[in-house]
């Protein structure tokens, strides 16, 4: 039976990314039955209305998986939260948490090696419910909201992940010494969550310690649950960590509803046409493979990537090479081959 998949295609760099994890993906023989939408800036160029099309939300909710490139703004259009179509999408579809696995990956400069851990963000609420005004002339006020609810709704599902992940330790990523009350209700309800997992074991970390920590010694974590700014900063390190773009890609989760995202993405000339690193999409690809019962293709595809990231050579401009995203792809897909 096949994979029922929405595929989100959000233009740019998208465009060269899509066909080129498709042909991998179609290499290692796994039946994927796509259902493409146009969103973002690239729906809008197509003539739809809305930059979030219902018939798509409609086919994500439906088909319950969604594979997206980076949805893009016009080119000029200045991006705010109630513009930045990512965000959007998530809000449309109820998503509370964003899932963002940081590892290193064979070949690829990376500040340590070794490195495996977890960041789980909540999505919904914080500073990114984007409440401000403006008190008087020279003076804005900007509300962080944290309800007890969506706290134990995402905690909850954060320790459950890491339970199934086989992981063994869940630290809550806070700053409750100066926010008693916001992020002390959230710490809280990270403690009365933990009552039901007595195998995870448990850390509290203070956010700036916690950064400091993962530059200096990353390899002490394992899964980090934090809210909706701390995630954004602290996850974006992690990822400089690791290596950057290329190894990092999230998933967004809702009720039953799993989008696997890729971050990178632009426009020309910032990524010029045929010239898009595929990694940043197909790594959320296999993601979405190894939670689906395809493991062992997950697994070659990626020890095809790590062949030709160590070999140096048809590797994109932004990993250093001179490659188009088809002689990538064209060099994953021989490693693939040689390696049946």
């Amino acid at each position: 039976m096949s994979l029922q998949v929405t595929l989100i295609q959000g233009g740019g760099a998208g465009f060269d990314q899509v066909p080129a994890v498709q042909r991998i993906l179609d290499a290692v023989g796994v039946p994927i039955e796509w259902d493409e939408h146009f969103a973002g800036w690239a729906a809008l160029q197509k003539g739809s209305r809305h930059p979030l099309p219902k018939e798509m939300l409609d086919s994500i909710r439906t088909r319950k998986i969604a594979l997206k490139t980076k949805l893009l703004p016009a080119p000029g259009e200045e991006v705010t939260v109630s513009r930045n179509y990512n965000v959007l999408l998530r809000r449309e579809l109820g998503l509370f948490a964003t899932v963002r696995p940081l590892k290193n990956l064979p070949g690829l400069p990376a500040r340590f090696t070794a490195v495996d851990m977890i960041v789980i963000r909540e999505i919904t609420e914080d500073l990114y419910a984007a409440i401000e005004h403006e008190i008087v002339p020279g003076v804005v006020q900007s509300i962080k909201v944290v309800t007890q609810s969506a706290s134990e709704r995402f905690l909850r599902f954060a320790f459950e992940y890491a339970r199934q992940k086989g992981r063994k330790s869940i630290a809550c990523v806070h700053k409750a010494n100066i926010l008693k009350l916001a992020d002390g209700l959230f710490l809280e309800a990270f403690r009365n969550i933990a009552k039901a997992f007595p195998k995870l074991q448990t850390r509290e970390l203070i956010v700036d310690n916690t950064c400091m920590q993962m530059v200096s010694r990353p390899h002490q974590f394992d899964v980090l649950v934090m809210g909706n700014l701390y995630g954004d900063l602290v996850s974006d390190l992690a990822a400089g960590i690791v290596g950057g773009v290329s190894a990092t890609h999230g998933i967004n989760v809702g009720d039953e509803l799993h989008v696997y995202e890729c971050f990178h993405g632009g426009i020309p000339p910032a990524i010029p046409e045929g010239q898009a690193n595929p990694l940043p999409l197909l790594l959320p690809a296999l993601d979405m493979l190894q939670a689906h019962g395809y493991s062992d293709q997950a697994e070659r595809i990626l020890n095809a990537v790590g062949q030709v990231l160590i070999s140096r050579q048809s590797l994109t401009p932004d990993l250093g090479g001179q490659a188009t995203t088809v002689q990538m792809t064209d060099a994953i897909l021989a490693r693939l081959l040689n390696g049946r």
